[in-house]
């Protein structure tokens, strides 16, 4: 079980300090990154706490005044004090939430930026409108948490929706928190599409994979590379801007397919094309790293790609069931606007209860 240690946190920024004002730290740039990176996580976590700290002494501070008051002069004295301490612990809760979700992260990628691809499963345009519905929750969801979401490829469906949507999500630990998100996706409800009102099953998959910099070390060969450039299509202006520089690259020995159609000449386009296969492949490696881990163990492997991990009922009742944690809520809908935060930690909480 990972468990937020104070201390032993303190200690951790004094060391990386330590190490960020040695002559030669920036000698090996790739180092020296990750160091910078470790340092503002823990610095960002030590503040947090001594913020909640803080934030309790108040509350329990305005307690003990509303007790005195209550005794000096009767209930009523104590209205305002009580008023003041929960606001205090309205807040607290808040940042008891956040220090609760911050003990779960501990990979090297998580605090930073995501990269999301939404792909339809098999069934035309049914599927095309539920991958559709799934970025829509997204990028309602990142909104809900002050996040920054870029769109860097969506390619409409035929009749609706997507054939395929790239979204890059800019917030704290957003790849940490995505990392959730990952795998297979099934809607079932009465087909908007369908005469006859029928019931119809889709799936969507999704895929997440961080957003490293430019100077991660990862060795890609340009021969492994295959680059194609194209006009850009999307779903119009809802989605993403057109231009006449779409890129994209595969990589051959993966199969990895990434592209990028949203910035303004074909060099940026590759050049944030290359960032997403980074990316990719890193998080190729370490699913792969899981993946034996989970063997070892004689387990299924939870986030496995291709597995189902979500079902969103909305015919003939309304429920959507997490099947690795089954975690589940009644409020469907709600949901698929973007409330998706208590379905994540709980996957995150059983994740850490593994490490």
């Amino acid at each position: 079980m990972i468990t937020f240690d104070p201390a032993t946190l303190d200690k951790q920024v004094a060391e990386l300090e330590s190490r960020m004002q040695a002559p030669d730290f920036w000698s090996d740039t790739a180092a020296a990154s990750r160091v910078s990176s470790e340092y503002r996580r823990a610095q960002r976590r030590l503040q947090r706490f001594r913020s909640t700290e803080s934030e309790v002494a108040d509350a329990g501070a305005a307690v003990e005044l509303a007790r005195e008051a209550v005794d000096a002069d009767g209930p009523e004295a104590a209205a305002d004090f009580l008023e003041e301490s929960w606001q205090s612990l309205s807040a607290t809760f808040t940042d008891l939430a956040r220090l609760e979700e911050d003990r779960l992260f501990s990979g090297e990628y998580d605090d930073g930026d995501a990269v999301m691809t939404v792909h339809p499963g098999a069934g035309g345009t049914e599927s095309q409108d539920w991958a559709e519905m799934l970025l829509r929750m997204y990028l309602r969801w990142a909104d809900k948490r002050g996040f920054n979401a870029e769109i860097n490829e969506a390619t409409a469906g035929d009749e609706a929706g997507l054939k395929s949507a790239t979204v890059t999500f800019h917030g704290e630990n957003a790849y940490g928190l995505l990392t959730a998100e990952r795998g297979v996706h099934r809607l079932v409800r009465i087909s908007p599409y369908d005469a006859a009102k029928r019931r119809h099953t889709s799936f969507a998959a999704v895929e997440v994979s961080p957003l490293v910099e430019d100077d991660v070390e990862l060795e890609i060969d340009e021969k492994d590379l295959k680059i194609d450039t194209y006009r850009a299509s999307g779903a119009g202006g809802q989605h993403v801007n057109k231009t006449d520089s779409a890129v994209r690259i595969t990589h051959i020995p993966s199969g990895v397919v990434v592209q990028c159609q949203n910035e303004r000449s074909q060099l940026s386009n590759k050049n944030t094309a290359m960032k997403l296969l980074k990316g990719k492949l890193i998080e190729l490696e370490e699913r792969k790293r899981l993946e034996e881990m989970e063997k070892e163990r004689g387990e299924v492997m939870d986030i496995a790609w291709g597995s189902q991990i979500r079902s969103y009922v909305l015919a003939p009742y309304q429920m959507v069931k997490d099947h690795r944690t089954k975690h589940e809520a009644g409020n469907a809908h709600g949901v698929l606007d973007g409330d998706i935060d208590e379905f994540i930690h709980a996957y995150l909480v059983k994740r850490a209860g593994k490490a």
